[in-house]
Protein backbone atom coordinates (compact mmCIF):
# COMPACT_ATOMS: atom_id res chain seq x y z
CA UNK A 1 0.00 0.00 0.00
CA UNK A 2 1.14 3.29 -1.18
CA UNK A 3 1.70 6.42 1.52
CA UNK A 4 -1.19 8.15 -0.48
CA UNK A 5 -3.65 5.33 0.59
CA UNK A 6 -2.77 5.86 4.28
CA UNK A 7 -3.20 10.04 3.46
CA UNK A 8 -6.66 9.83 2.09
CA UNK A 9 -7.86 6.93 4.84
CA UNK A 10 -6.93 9.52 7.21
CA UNK A 11 -8.52 12.56 5.76
CA UNK A 12 -11.79 10.24 5.03
CA UNK A 13 -11.73 9.30 8.97
CA UNK A 14 -11.30 12.94 9.98
CA UNK A 15 -14.63 13.89 7.40
CA UNK A 16 -16.17 11.16 8.53
CA UNK A 17 -18.23 12.33 11.44
CA UNK A 18 -22.77 11.97 10.60
CA UNK A 19 -25.09 14.31 11.71
CA UNK A 20 -25.76 14.27 15.85
CA UNK A 21 -27.82 12.16 17.33
CA UNK A 22 -28.92 14.63 19.74
CA UNK A 23 -32.62 15.09 19.92
CA UNK A 24 -33.71 18.83 17.81
CA UNK A 25 -33.81 21.22 20.30
CA UNK A 26 -36.93 23.21 20.77
CA UNK A 27 -36.94 26.08 22.73
CA UNK A 28 -39.41 25.46 25.62
CA UNK A 29 -42.24 27.81 25.66
CA UNK A 30 -42.81 30.45 28.59
CA UNK A 31 -45.16 29.34 31.00
CA UNK A 32 -45.59 33.25 31.65
CA UNK A 33 -48.53 35.52 31.10
CA UNK A 34 -47.95 37.61 27.60
CA UNK A 35 -47.93 41.04 29.44
CA UNK A 36 -47.14 42.36 33.11
CA UNK A 37 -49.34 42.43 35.48
CA UNK A 38 -49.03 45.80 36.10
CA UNK A 39 -49.17 48.76 34.02
CA UNK A 40 -46.62 49.24 31.69
CA UNK A 41 -45.00 51.48 29.15
CA UNK A 42 -43.26 49.74 26.16
CA UNK A 43 -41.83 52.65 24.21
CA UNK A 44 -38.21 54.42 24.67
CA UNK A 45 -34.85 52.65 24.67
CA UNK A 46 -35.33 49.29 25.90
CA UNK A 47 -33.31 49.19 29.47
CA UNK A 48 -30.75 46.84 28.05
CA UNK A 49 -29.30 49.33 26.01
CA UNK A 50 -29.06 52.04 28.42
CA UNK A 51 -25.51 52.53 29.59
CA UNK A 52 -25.37 52.39 33.53
CA UNK A 53 -23.07 55.32 33.15
CA UNK A 54 -26.18 57.29 31.56
CA UNK A 55 -28.87 55.60 33.91
CA UNK A 56 -26.42 56.42 37.37
CA UNK A 57 -26.67 60.29 37.77
CA UNK A 58 -24.31 61.01 40.41
CA UNK A 59 -21.02 61.18 39.66
CA UNK A 60 -19.79 59.33 43.07
CA UNK A 61 -21.92 56.38 42.48
CA UNK A 62 -20.27 55.94 39.02
CA UNK A 63 -16.77 56.03 39.88
CA UNK A 64 -17.82 53.32 42.50
CA UNK A 65 -19.28 51.01 40.59
CA UNK A 66 -16.31 51.58 38.31
CA UNK A 67 -13.60 50.45 40.65
CA UNK A 68 -16.43 47.18 42.07
CA UNK A 69 -16.28 46.44 38.11
CA UNK A 70 -12.63 46.59 38.68
CA UNK A 71 -11.99 44.87 41.87
CA UNK A 72 -15.27 42.68 42.84
CA UNK A 73 -14.02 39.12 43.66
CA UNK A 74 -17.36 37.26 42.77
CA UNK A 75 -16.87 38.88 39.09
CA UNK A 76 -13.31 37.92 38.40
CA UNK A 77 -14.43 34.33 39.90
CA UNK A 78 -16.76 34.66 37.12
CA UNK A 79 -14.21 35.70 34.19
CA UNK A 80 -11.50 33.09 35.78
CA UNK A 81 -14.57 30.39 35.56
CA UNK A 82 -14.84 31.48 31.61
CA UNK A 83 -11.42 30.81 31.17
CA UNK A 84 -11.82 27.31 32.97
CA UNK A 85 -14.77 26.98 30.26
CA UNK A 86 -12.86 27.76 27.63
CA UNK A 87 -10.30 25.21 28.22
CA UNK A 88 -12.39 22.41 29.01
CA UNK A 89 -14.08 23.29 25.54
CA UNK A 90 -10.86 23.12 23.62
CA UNK A 91 -9.78 20.18 25.29
CA UNK A 92 -13.35 18.35 24.51
CA UNK A 93 -13.11 19.75 20.71
CA UNK A 94 -9.46 18.33 20.63
CA UNK A 95 -11.08 14.97 20.47
CA UNK A 96 -12.51 15.53 17.02
CA UNK A 97 -8.79 15.30 15.39
CA UNK A 98 -6.38 12.41 15.67
CA UNK A 99 -3.29 13.24 18.00
CA UNK A 100 -0.09 12.99 16.01
CA UNK A 101 2.96 11.69 18.01
CA UNK A 102 6.94 10.84 17.35
CA UNK A 103 7.82 7.55 18.46
CA UNK A 104 11.46 7.16 19.03
CA UNK A 105 12.58 3.87 20.30
CA UNK A 106 15.78 1.13 20.76
CA UNK A 107 14.99 -2.48 21.24
CA UNK A 108 17.84 -4.73 22.90
CA UNK A 109 17.01 -8.05 23.21
CA UNK A 110 19.19 -11.13 24.71
CA UNK A 111 19.05 -14.16 23.22
CA UNK A 112 19.70 -17.86 25.05
CA UNK A 113 23.04 -19.68 23.75
CA UNK A 114 21.36 -23.14 22.49
CA UNK A 115 19.75 -21.11 20.01
CA UNK A 116 22.02 -18.35 18.98
CA UNK A 117 23.32 -20.45 16.13
CA UNK A 118 20.08 -21.69 14.50
CA UNK A 119 19.16 -18.06 15.30
CA UNK A 120 21.72 -15.66 14.55
CA UNK A 121 21.17 -15.91 10.37
CA UNK A 122 17.77 -15.12 10.52
CA UNK A 123 17.67 -12.16 12.87
CA UNK A 124 17.63 -8.65 11.53
CA UNK A 125 19.22 -7.27 13.99
CA UNK A 126 22.33 -6.91 14.99
CA UNK A 127 24.04 -9.77 17.17
CA UNK A 128 27.26 -9.58 19.85
CA UNK A 129 28.17 -13.10 21.23
CA UNK A 130 28.85 -13.85 24.82
CA UNK A 131 29.16 -16.46 26.57
CA UNK A 132 25.52 -17.21 27.58
CA UNK A 133 23.80 -15.84 24.41
CA UNK A 134 23.77 -13.30 21.78
CA UNK A 135 21.98 -9.61 22.30
CA UNK A 136 19.66 -8.25 18.94
CA UNK A 137 19.37 -4.58 19.06
CA UNK A 138 16.69 -2.68 16.55
CA UNK A 139 16.21 1.32 16.19
CA UNK A 140 12.86 2.40 15.36
CA UNK A 141 11.44 6.08 14.22
CA UNK A 142 7.37 6.55 13.57
CA UNK A 143 5.15 9.12 13.16
CA UNK A 144 1.31 8.38 13.59
CA UNK A 145 -1.66 8.23 15.61
CA UNK A 146 -3.61 5.70 17.81
CA UNK A 147 -6.76 4.86 19.05
CA UNK A 148 -8.28 7.94 16.97
CA UNK A 149 -12.34 7.38 16.96
CA UNK A 150 -14.38 7.99 13.92
CA UNK A 151 -17.03 9.65 14.62
CA UNK A 152 -19.61 8.09 12.75
CA UNK A 153 -22.61 8.38 15.07
CA UNK A 154 -21.93 11.97 16.29
CA UNK A 155 -20.51 11.07 19.99
CA UNK A 156 -17.34 12.83 20.01
CA UNK A 157 -19.29 15.49 17.99
CA UNK A 158 -22.39 15.96 20.77
CA UNK A 159 -19.59 16.21 23.43
CA UNK A 160 -18.25 18.87 21.42
CA UNK A 161 -21.50 20.92 21.73
CA UNK A 162 -22.28 20.48 24.90
CA UNK A 163 -18.58 22.12 26.22
CA UNK A 164 -19.37 24.71 23.77
CA UNK A 165 -23.11 25.52 25.16
CA UNK A 166 -21.96 25.01 28.43
CA UNK A 167 -19.06 27.28 27.44
CA UNK A 168 -21.27 30.06 26.12
CA UNK A 169 -23.89 29.39 29.67
CA UNK A 170 -20.62 30.21 31.76
CA UNK A 171 -20.53 33.51 29.77
CA UNK A 172 -23.75 34.51 30.66
CA UNK A 173 -23.20 33.54 34.16
CA UNK A 174 -20.60 36.11 33.75
CA UNK A 175 -22.68 38.98 32.19
CA UNK A 176 -25.54 38.38 34.75
CA UNK A 177 -22.97 38.98 37.59
CA UNK A 178 -21.86 42.14 35.99
CA UNK A 179 -25.15 43.25 36.24
CA UNK A 180 -26.00 42.22 39.57
CA UNK A 181 -23.01 44.00 40.54
CA UNK A 182 -24.09 47.20 39.09
CA UNK A 183 -27.58 47.41 41.02
CA UNK A 184 -26.12 45.73 44.32
CA UNK A 185 -23.24 48.82 43.97
CA UNK A 186 -25.77 51.45 43.46
CA UNK A 187 -28.48 49.65 46.06
CA UNK A 188 -26.09 49.37 48.87
CA UNK A 189 -25.15 53.28 48.37
CA UNK A 190 -28.26 54.46 48.82
CA UNK A 191 -28.95 52.27 51.60
CA UNK A 192 -25.71 53.95 53.03
CA UNK A 193 -26.88 57.01 52.40
CA UNK A 194 -30.69 56.54 53.76
CA UNK A 195 -29.09 55.44 57.42
CA UNK A 196 -26.60 58.29 57.31
CA UNK A 197 -29.89 60.55 56.41
CA UNK A 198 -31.75 58.80 59.59
CA UNK A 199 -28.16 59.08 61.61
CA UNK A 200 -28.35 62.82 60.86
CA UNK A 201 -32.68 62.85 62.07
CA UNK A 202 -31.70 60.75 65.43
CA UNK A 203 -28.99 63.42 66.17
CA UNK A 204 -30.84 66.45 65.28
CA UNK A 205 -34.11 64.84 67.32
CA UNK A 206 -31.59 64.43 70.24
CA UNK A 207 -30.19 67.73 69.98
CA UNK A 208 -34.01 69.26 70.43
CA UNK A 209 -34.77 66.85 72.75
CA UNK A 210 -31.77 67.60 75.22
CA UNK A 211 -32.51 71.07 74.98
CA UNK A 212 -36.28 70.57 75.57
CA UNK A 213 -34.87 68.78 78.65
CA UNK A 214 -32.31 71.44 79.78
CA UNK A 215 -35.05 73.90 79.35
CA UNK A 216 -37.86 72.09 81.27
CA UNK A 217 -35.11 71.08 83.88
CA UNK A 218 -34.42 74.74 85.14
CA UNK A 219 -38.41 75.00 85.28
CA UNK A 220 -38.86 72.08 87.67
CA UNK A 221 -35.71 73.90 89.69
CA UNK A 222 -37.86 76.41 90.29
CA UNK A 223 -41.04 74.04 90.64
CA UNK A 224 -42.80 75.13 87.55
CA UNK A 225 -42.45 71.23 86.14
CA UNK A 226 -43.51 68.12 88.11
CA UNK A 227 -40.99 65.13 88.68
CA UNK A 228 -43.04 63.48 85.65
CA UNK A 229 -43.23 66.13 83.25
CA UNK A 230 -39.44 66.06 83.61
CA UNK A 231 -39.23 61.75 83.46
CA UNK A 232 -41.20 61.89 80.36
CA UNK A 233 -38.95 64.45 78.58
CA UNK A 234 -36.07 62.47 79.35
CA UNK A 235 -37.62 59.31 78.01
CA UNK A 236 -37.32 61.14 74.82
CA UNK A 237 -33.47 61.97 75.15
CA UNK A 238 -32.59 58.41 76.02
CA UNK A 239 -35.03 57.33 73.04
CA UNK A 240 -32.81 59.59 70.77
CA UNK A 241 -29.60 58.75 71.76
CA UNK A 242 -30.74 55.03 71.32
CA UNK A 243 -31.47 56.11 67.83
CA UNK A 244 -28.12 57.91 67.36
CA UNK A 245 -25.97 54.82 68.19
CA UNK A 246 -27.85 52.40 66.43
CA UNK A 247 -27.74 54.51 63.31
CA UNK A 248 -23.95 54.64 64.05
CA UNK A 249 -23.32 51.24 64.12
CA UNK A 250 -25.66 50.67 60.56
CA UNK A 251 -23.73 53.38 58.97
CA UNK A 252 -20.66 50.95 59.69
CA UNK A 253 -22.04 48.07 58.58
CA UNK A 254 -23.49 49.91 55.43
CA UNK A 255 -19.92 50.89 54.51
CA UNK A 256 -18.80 47.25 55.18
CA UNK A 257 -21.21 45.95 52.62
CA UNK A 258 -20.22 48.45 50.12
CA UNK A 259 -16.37 47.81 50.39
CA UNK A 260 -17.23 44.39 50.08
CA UNK A 261 -18.66 44.70 46.84
CA UNK A 262 -16.36 46.98 46.17
CA UNK A 263 -13.36 44.16 46.78
CA UNK A 264 -11.20 47.32 48.77
CA UNK A 265 -12.20 50.49 51.27
CA UNK A 266 -14.69 52.70 50.05
CA UNK A 267 -12.99 56.07 49.86
CA UNK A 268 -14.00 58.99 51.96
CA UNK A 269 -14.46 61.28 48.74
CA UNK A 270 -16.94 59.11 47.65
CA UNK A 271 -19.30 58.19 50.35
CA UNK A 272 -22.69 59.86 49.52
CA UNK A 273 -23.23 63.01 51.96
CA UNK A 274 -27.23 62.60 52.51
CA UNK A 275 -30.23 61.19 50.66
CA UNK A 276 -29.61 62.09 47.04
CA UNK A 277 -33.05 63.48 45.53
CA UNK A 278 -31.99 61.52 42.03
CA UNK A 279 -29.68 59.33 41.21
CA UNK A 280 -31.37 57.75 37.99
CA UNK A 281 -31.81 59.69 34.56
CA UNK A 282 -34.53 57.60 33.74
CA UNK A 283 -38.32 58.26 35.59
CA UNK A 284 -40.06 55.89 33.38
CA UNK A 285 -38.13 52.95 32.37
CA UNK A 286 -40.23 51.03 29.32
CA UNK A 287 -40.91 47.33 30.84
CA UNK A 288 -41.72 45.90 27.14
CA UNK A 289 -43.25 42.91 26.63
CA UNK A 290 -42.62 39.84 28.29
CA UNK A 291 -41.01 37.83 25.93
CA UNK A 292 -38.09 40.17 24.46
CA UNK A 293 -37.39 41.28 28.13
CA UNK A 294 -36.54 37.43 28.92
CA UNK A 295 -34.91 36.67 25.86
CA UNK A 296 -32.49 39.39 26.41
CA UNK A 297 -31.70 38.70 30.25
CA UNK A 298 -28.24 36.68 30.78
CA UNK A 299 -29.55 34.43 33.21
CA UNK A 300 -32.40 33.18 30.85
CA UNK A 301 -29.97 33.02 28.37
CA UNK A 302 -27.16 31.14 30.59
CA UNK A 303 -30.37 28.55 31.66
CA UNK A 304 -31.26 28.07 27.88
CA UNK A 305 -27.27 27.33 27.11
CA UNK A 306 -27.39 24.68 30.26
CA UNK A 307 -30.49 23.21 28.50
CA UNK A 308 -29.22 22.99 24.92
CA UNK A 309 -26.15 21.31 26.84
CA UNK A 310 -27.94 19.23 28.31
CA UNK A 311 -29.54 18.09 24.98
CA UNK A 312 -26.48 17.50 23.54
CA UNK A 313 -25.03 15.01 26.14
CA UNK A 314 -28.38 12.80 25.41
CA UNK A 315 -27.09 12.41 21.41
CA UNK A 316 -23.31 11.18 23.10
CA UNK A 317 -25.84 8.63 24.93
CA UNK A 318 -27.59 7.64 22.02
CA UNK A 319 -24.38 6.81 20.55
CA UNK A 320 -22.63 4.63 22.76
CA UNK A 321 -25.07 1.97 21.63
CA UNK A 322 -23.60 2.14 18.48
CA UNK A 323 -20.13 0.41 16.81
CA UNK A 324 -16.73 2.19 17.66
CA UNK A 325 -14.51 2.71 15.51
CA UNK A 326 -10.75 3.41 15.48
CA UNK A 327 -7.90 3.76 13.83
CA UNK A 328 -4.06 3.14 14.72
CA UNK A 329 -1.65 4.00 12.03
CA UNK A 330 1.84 4.98 11.78
CA UNK A 331 4.70 5.65 9.30
CA UNK A 332 8.09 5.77 9.40
CA UNK A 333 11.73 4.01 9.71
CA UNK A 334 13.56 1.47 11.24
CA UNK A 335 17.21 -0.78 11.27
CA UNK A 336 19.28 -2.83 13.30
CA UNK A 337 21.59 -0.24 13.46
CA UNK A 338 21.72 3.71 13.99
CA UNK A 339 23.50 4.11 11.22
CA UNK A 340 20.69 2.65 8.97
CA UNK A 341 17.90 3.79 10.16
CA UNK A 342 17.22 6.64 8.09
CA UNK A 343 18.76 4.58 5.11
CA UNK A 344 17.57 3.42 1.37
CA UNK A 345 14.34 0.48 2.39
CA UNK A 346 14.53 1.07 5.77
CA UNK A 347 10.64 2.29 5.76
CA UNK A 348 8.24 0.82 7.88
CA UNK A 349 4.35 1.53 7.82
CA UNK A 350 1.27 -0.04 9.90
CA UNK A 351 -2.87 0.66 9.56
CA UNK A 352 -4.70 -1.01 12.49
CA UNK A 353 -8.30 -0.19 11.82
CA UNK A 354 -10.49 -1.49 15.25
CA UNK A 355 -14.00 -1.72 15.33
CA UNK A 356 -15.86 -2.22 18.66
CA UNK A 357 -19.37 -2.95 19.18
CA UNK A 358 -21.27 -3.62 22.27
CA UNK A 359 -23.32 -6.39 23.19
CA UNK A 360 -23.52 -6.73 26.57
CA UNK A 361 -22.54 -3.97 29.35
CA UNK A 362 -25.53 -5.06 32.12
CA UNK A 363 -27.47 -2.01 30.96
CA UNK A 364 -24.88 0.66 31.36
CA UNK A 365 -25.63 1.81 28.09
CA UNK A 366 -29.23 2.08 28.88
CA UNK A 367 -28.87 4.01 32.00
CA UNK A 368 -26.59 6.54 30.69
CA UNK A 369 -29.05 7.70 28.07
CA UNK A 370 -31.94 7.32 30.84
CA UNK A 371 -29.92 9.46 32.98
CA UNK A 372 -29.03 12.03 30.60
CA UNK A 373 -32.83 12.37 29.59
CA UNK A 374 -33.89 12.91 32.55
CA UNK A 375 -31.29 14.95 33.54
CA UNK A 376 -32.63 16.99 30.08
CA UNK A 377 -36.10 17.21 31.67
CA UNK A 378 -34.67 18.83 35.09
CA UNK A 379 -33.22 21.14 32.94
CA UNK A 380 -36.09 22.34 31.43
CA UNK A 381 -37.93 22.39 34.42
CA UNK A 382 -35.13 25.05 35.85
CA UNK A 383 -34.84 26.62 32.57
CA UNK A 384 -39.18 27.66 33.03
CA UNK A 385 -38.57 28.50 36.77
CA UNK A 386 -35.51 30.93 35.27
CA UNK A 387 -38.09 32.66 33.29
CA UNK A 388 -40.96 32.85 35.82
CA UNK A 389 -38.47 33.76 38.48
CA UNK A 390 -37.49 36.81 36.29
CA UNK A 391 -41.35 37.65 35.42
CA UNK A 392 -41.88 37.56 39.12
CA UNK A 393 -38.95 39.90 39.77
CA UNK A 394 -40.21 42.73 36.79
CA UNK A 395 -43.65 42.25 38.17
CA UNK A 396 -42.77 42.76 40.81
CA UNK A 397 -41.04 45.85 40.41
CA UNK A 398 -43.81 47.48 38.46
CA UNK A 399 -46.64 46.65 41.20
CA UNK A 400 -44.28 48.70 43.54
CA UNK A 401 -43.62 51.74 41.08
CA UNK A 402 -47.35 51.64 40.09
CA UNK A 403 -48.13 53.56 43.30
CA UNK A 404 -44.60 54.77 44.51
CA UNK A 405 -46.01 58.62 43.90
CA UNK A 406 -49.10 58.77 45.69
CA UNK A 407 -47.09 57.25 48.65
CA UNK A 408 -44.64 60.24 48.47
CA UNK A 409 -47.46 62.59 48.03
CA UNK A 410 -49.20 60.98 51.13
CA UNK A 411 -45.88 61.09 53.31
CA UNK A 412 -44.97 64.22 52.50
CA UNK A 413 -48.38 65.79 53.87
CA UNK A 414 -48.29 63.02 57.06
CA UNK A 415 -44.56 64.87 57.71
CA UNK A 416 -45.97 68.12 57.47
CA UNK A 417 -48.74 67.79 59.60
CA UNK A 418 -46.71 66.20 61.98
CA UNK A 419 -44.65 69.18 62.37
CA UNK A 420 -47.58 71.37 62.80
CA UNK A 421 -49.14 68.98 65.57
CA UNK A 422 -45.52 69.32 67.26
CA UNK A 423 -45.36 73.01 67.42
CA UNK A 424 -48.98 73.31 69.06
CA UNK A 425 -48.39 70.74 71.15
CA UNK A 426 -44.94 71.68 72.45
CA UNK A 427 -46.96 75.37 72.54
CA UNK A 428 -49.84 74.17 74.67
CA UNK A 429 -47.04 72.58 76.67
CA UNK A 430 -45.48 75.63 77.26
CA UNK A 431 -48.11 77.54 78.13
CA UNK A 432 -49.53 75.27 80.98
CA UNK A 433 -52.18 73.96 79.36
CA UNK A 434 -51.79 70.05 78.41
CA UNK A 435 -49.00 67.77 79.91
CA UNK A 436 -46.19 66.89 77.98
CA UNK A 437 -47.52 64.02 76.98
CA UNK A 438 -49.31 65.49 74.06
CA UNK A 439 -45.86 66.90 73.02
CA UNK A 440 -44.59 63.14 73.35
CA UNK A 441 -47.03 61.70 71.46
CA UNK A 442 -46.76 64.61 68.48
CA UNK A 443 -42.61 64.23 68.94
CA UNK A 444 -43.09 60.48 68.40
CA UNK A 445 -45.63 61.22 65.50
CA UNK A 446 -43.25 63.25 63.56
CA UNK A 447 -40.11 61.23 64.27
CA UNK A 448 -41.81 58.28 62.32
CA UNK A 449 -43.23 60.15 59.48
CA UNK A 450 -39.67 61.38 58.63
CA UNK A 451 -37.72 58.08 59.22
CA UNK A 452 -40.55 56.76 56.92
CA UNK A 453 -40.54 59.25 54.52
CA UNK A 454 -36.76 58.34 54.20
CA UNK A 455 -37.43 54.68 54.17
CA UNK A 456 -40.29 55.42 50.88
CA UNK A 457 -37.53 57.71 49.12
CA UNK A 458 -35.18 55.14 49.28
CA UNK A 459 -37.65 53.07 48.04
CA UNK A 460 -38.51 54.89 44.85
CA UNK A 461 -34.17 55.17 44.24
CA UNK A 462 -33.75 51.75 44.64
CA UNK A 463 -37.13 50.10 43.07
CA UNK A 464 -35.58 52.27 39.94
CA UNK A 465 -32.28 50.54 39.95
CA UNK A 466 -34.07 47.23 40.51
CA UNK A 467 -36.00 47.31 37.50
CA UNK A 468 -32.81 48.94 35.52
CA UNK A 469 -31.35 45.01 36.48
CA UNK A 470 -34.51 42.85 36.12
CA UNK A 471 -35.00 44.06 32.92
CA UNK A 472 -31.32 43.58 31.65
CA UNK A 473 -29.65 46.61 32.13
CA UNK A 474 -26.27 47.49 33.27
CA UNK A 475 -23.91 45.81 31.27
CA UNK A 476 -23.29 48.39 28.96
CA UNK A 477 -21.45 51.43 29.88
CA UNK A 478 -22.70 53.50 27.43
CA UNK A 479 -26.43 53.82 25.95
CA UNK A 480 -26.81 52.09 22.81
CA UNK A 481 -28.33 54.26 20.03
CA UNK A 482 -29.99 52.99 16.85
CA UNK A 483 -27.97 54.47 13.61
Amino acid sequence: MKYSLITQAVLAAMLAGCASMAPDYQRPAAPVAEQWPAQASDQGTPAADIGWREFLLDSRLQQLVELALQNNRDLRVAALNIEQARAEYQVQRADLFPTVNVIASRTAQLGSASTTSSSTSATTGAVTSSSSGSVSQSYRATVGFSAYELDFWGRIRSLNEQALQSFFATEEARRSTHISLVSEVASAWLTLAADMQRLKLAQDTLQSQQASYDLTKQGFDIGVYSALELRQIQISVETARGDVANYRSQVKQDQNALALLLGQPVPDNLLPQSQPDQVTSVADLPAGIPSEVLQRRPDILQAEHSLQAANANIGAARAAFFPTITLTTTLGSASNQLSGLFASGSKVWSFAPQLTLPIFDAGRNRSKLKSAEVAQQITVAQYEKAIQSAFKEVADALAIRENLTERMQAQQSLVEASQESYKLSDARFRGGIDSYLAVLDSQRTLYSAQQTLITVNLTAQTNQVTLYKVLGGGWNESTKTNP
